[in-house]
């Protein structure tokens, strides 16, 4: 349950990426930078939260939902824009279009 703050995510149609577990002590989170590092295509990001992620009738929270991403560029949140969530009972999981590639860095 350790915390890890550096992801490539490669897309796979409807494939979700765990980024932070459920109770794995994150701490206040500063920022997320996500880079799409395709060459050619645009990706699409969702960012949520979830609790219970493998159980029963899971809450979901986004932070963003299908927001795309232009070729070579990066989306910088905050903390200030709500990224801050009660570790103990929320993961923070992403998912990418299927032709994707992104890199996620949390900075904590």
């Amino acid at each position: 349950m350790a915390f890890v703050p550096y992801h490539n995510i490669t897309g796979s149609t409807g494939v979700t990426t765990e980024l932070i577990q459920v109770g794995s002590k994150s701490g206040a989170i500063k920022s997320i930078l996500i880079t799409n590092i395709h060459a050619t295509n645009s990706a699409t990001v969702t960012l949520f939260l979830q609790s219970n992620p493998t159980g029963a009738a899971p809450k979901t929270f986004n932070l963003l939902f299908t927001t795309p991403i232009p070729v070579n560029m990066s989306l910088l949140l905050e903390e200030r824009d709500g990224i801050a969530f009660n570790n103990n009972v929320f993961g923070m999981f992403v998912t990418v279009g299927g032709a994707d590639t992104v890199d996620i860095l949390i900075s904590k």
